[in-house]
C-alpha cells in the first residue's frame, strides 16, 4: 500500500476553463462606484476630454485604473486584470488607449485636475449622506491629518531628488479625514512636492488644507467643526495664523518643535500643574502627565492658541534625545479648542498617529512609486491612487459591519476581491455564483445585498 507523502495535493492543470470568473468579489468595489455616483460625476467631470467617435468614456477608462489599483495593480498596465473579465468589470480599454489620456489629462493641467477633484467631492457628499451613522462626520465634526510621505524613485524621473531620510524620490503632502475607531481613512488632498521639498513648509501646508477642505461637504469647509491635525511640521506661525484668520476659524491641534525656550518653561512648572494623561479606554495612563504653558512662550502666535505639553518615561531602549528633561520625554502641540481639560485635549492629539497607518496603506495602494517618467503625469496618477483609496473606505463604510469595516486594503484583496466565481447565465439573467466553501463568501454576498438596497444616484 503506498501512502502520500507530499504536503500538497497533486492537481493536473489544464486550460480552457470557461465562465470562471477570478477577482469576483471585486463586484463589491464596481457596486461601490455605482452607488456612490462616482461613475456619473467623473464621467461628466471629463467630457470636455471625449473626442468625437471614441469607444470608450474618459471617466470609464480613468476609474478603471483606479479599480486596477484598489485590486492591487501599481501601473497603468495592471488595468488588463479587468480587460480579462468584462462579465464584472464591463469593456475596458486597451494599454495604449489608457496611455494616451493619461497623456492628455496630464498636458491638461490644473483644469484636468480640478474636474477629477470635484467629481470625487460629490460622490463623497453622497456616500457621507448614505452612511448616516456610520460616515465620519456623525459626530458633526471632521478631523483632516496632514502628513508628509516619501515616495522612492528608482530611476531618474522629473522633480525626483534627495529627500531628508538620504534616499532618493519625491515628497508628497497627503490628507486624511478620520473615520475615527471604526473606520479607516480616506484621502482629500494628495501635493506632489519634489523629494527635498521642506517637511515644515507653510506654503506646501496652505495649499493641502485649500485642497482638502474643497473635498469636504460646504459645511466643513470653515468653522470649528473641522479640525486640522499635523505633526511638528505644521507647526509654523504662517499656517497657524492661516488657520484661525478671522473668517475661517478652523479648529488646529499641531505639533511643536521642543525648543530651548519651551524646554526651560517646562523646568519651571510646578509639580502640581501637571495632569495625569489619559488612554483611549480613558483610563489613566501611567507614568505620563500633560501641563498648560503659558507666558512668553506664546509671544507672536495667535490669540487663543494653547500650548500643551506633555511629558512620559521613554519606552525601555529608546533612544534618549536631548530635549528631554529630567529623563522624560517631552513633546509638545497647540491648539485652539478651548473650555475642555488639557488630558481631554492630548488624547486626539496622540490619535493622530493613525495617519500613519493611512500611509501604509496608500503604499499598499499604488503609492509605492511613481510609475511615469514626466510630474503631470504622476499628477494624474496621484489623483488615482486617491480614488482607489476612496473606494476602498466608502466599499467598508457602506456595506461591511463589525470588524470587518476595520480590514486594511491587502486583507479586503485576500479575502474579499480575489474570490472565484462562475456566471451563469439562465433566460436572460447572468448570475455570478462564488466559491462555496470560500470562507469570506458570505461577508461578500452581505456587502453586495446592503449595497444594493442603497438608493441609485439621481
Amino acid at each position: 500500500m503506498k501512502k502520500s507523502i507530499g504536503s500538497y495535493s497533486r492537481v493536473r492543470i489544464e486550460g480552457g476553463g470557461r465562465a470562471v470568473i477570478s477577482q469576483a468579489g471585486g463586484r463589491a468595489a464596481v457596486e461601490t462606484v455605482r452607488k456612490s455616483g462616482l461613475d456619473t460625476a467623473i464621467s461628466a467631470a471629463l467630457t470636455p476630454w471625449r473626442k468625437a467617435r471614441t469607444v470608450h468614456d474618459p471617466g470609464k477608462i480613468l476609474l478603471d485604473v483606479a479599480l486596477a489599483v484598489a485590486l492591487g495593480g501599481d501601473c497603468l498596465a495592471d488595468a488588463g486584470m479587468l480587460r480579462a473579465e468584462p462579465a464584472v468589470f464591463g469593456p475596458v480599454a486597451s494599454d495604449p488607449t489608457v496611455s494616451r489620456l493619461i497623456d492628455t489629462l496630464a498636458a491638461s493641467g490644473e483644469k484636468a485636475l480640478r474636474a477629477i477633484r470635484a467629481a470625487r467631492a460629490q460622490a463623497r457628499g453622497r456616500v457621507w449622506g448614505l452612511a448616516g451613522g456610520e460616515a465620519p462626520d456623525a459626530g458633526g465634526t471632521v478631523t483632516v491629518d496632514l502628513d508628509g510621505v516619501l515616495v522612492i524613485a528608482h530611476s531618474d524621473k522629473e522633480d525626483a531628488a534627495p529627500t531628508w531620510k538620504r534616499t532618493y524620490g519625491h515628497h508628497p503632502l497627503m490628507g486624511f479625514v478620520d473615520h475615527g475607531p471604526g473606520g479607516t481613512g480616506e484621502p482629500v488632498t494628495a501635493l506632489l512636492r519634489p523629494g527635498n521639498a521642506g517637511s515644515n513648509t507653510a506654503a506646501d501646508h496652505l495649499t493641502a488644507t485649500q485642497l482638502a477642505l474643497a473635498q469636504l461637504p460646504k459645511k466643513y469647509r470653515r468653522g470649528h467643526r473641522t479640525l486640522i491635525r499635523t505633526d511638528s511640521a505644521g507647526g509654523t506661525h504662517d499656517f497657524v495664523a492661516w488657520l484661525a484668520r478671522r473668517g475661517r476659524w478652523l479648529s488646529y491641534s499641531v505639533g511643536m518643535t521642543v525648543t530651548e525656550q519651551v524646554h526651560q518653561h517646562v523646568l519651571k512648572v510646578p509639580a502640581s500643574a501637571w495632569t495625569a494623561a489619559v488612554g483611549t479606554d480613558g483610563e489613566i495612563r501611567e507614568g505620563a502627565w500633560v501641563a498648560e504653558l503659558t507666558g512668553d512662550v506664546q509671544d507672536g502666535w495667535p490669540k487663543g492658541m494653547r500650548l500643551i505639553v506633555r511629558k512620559e518615561r521613554p519606552h525601555p531602549g529608546a533612544q534618549l534625545w536631548l530635549t528631554d528633561a529630567d529623563g522624560m520625554r517631552l513633546t509638545c502641540f497647540a491648539t485652539n479648542t478651548s473650555g475642555r481639560p488639557i488630558a481631554e485635549l492630548e488624547l486626539p492629539h496622540r490619535l493622530r498617529a493613525r495617519a500613519e497607518d493611512r500611509i501604509r496603506n496608500a503604499r499598499a495602494t499604488g503609492l509605492r512609486n511613481h510609475p511615469l517618467h514626466r510630474t503631470a503625469q504622476n499628477r494624474i496618477w496621484l489623483e488615482i491612487v486617491q480614488i482607489a483609496l476612496d473606494l476602498l473606505a466608502w466599499m467598508p463604510t457602506l456595506a461591511l459591519t463589525g470588524k470587518a469595516r476595520l480590514r486594511e486594503p491587502r486583507r479586503l484583496r485576500l479575502r474579499l476581491f480575489t474570490t472565484a466565481g462562475q456566471l451563469v447565465t439562465t433566460g436572460r439573467r447572468r448570475i455570478l455564483r462564488l466559491a462555496r466553501h470560500w470562507p469570506w463568501t458570505r461577508h461578500i454576498t452581505a456587502a453586495l445585498n446592503r449595497l444594493a438596497l442603497l438608493p441609485n444616484p439621481g
